[in-house]
């Protein structure tokens, strides 16, 4: 059964770091791209950032550019997102995605969902 579950979420004051994790399981990997997605309220789910499981190539948002590293374990079941300099405006529900189009930052390009962990930014 193929499966997404993110944890890592939390509330941080503005300027500090989290690290979100997805597990994943059920599938192969290497034939995927795994993304991370954010939903913020009354704002629509839109791509973070990419990583192409097999061959490494990452991608990002511009507004999480230098902020944000995306990475995977060397098992390549586990995607992290490693996000500092947190920002009140990426107070949001972070999803992890997967689908095997290139175009990863795209919600409509994933197949697979998790449910989602909650980031609050706020002093």
């Amino acid at each position: 059964q193929l499966q997404l579950v993110e944890s890592g979420g939390g509330l941080v004051q503005p300027g500090g770091t989290l690290r979100l994790s997805c597990v994943v399981s059920g599938f192969n990997l290497d034939r995927y791209n795994i993304g991370w997605f954010r939903q913020a309220p009354r704002k629509e789910r839109e791509g973070v950032s990419c990583i192409s499981v097999s061959r490494g190539s990452t991608n990002y948002a511009d507004s999480v550019k230098g902020r944000f590293t995306i990475s995977r374990d060397n098992a390549k079941t586990i995607v992290y997102l490693q996000m500092n300099s947190l920002k009140p405006e990426d107070t949001a529900t972070y999803y992890c995605a997967a689908g095997a189009s290139t175009s990863c930052l795209y919600r409509n390009a994933m197949d697979y969902w998790g449910k989602g962990t909650l980031v609050t930014v706020s002093s």
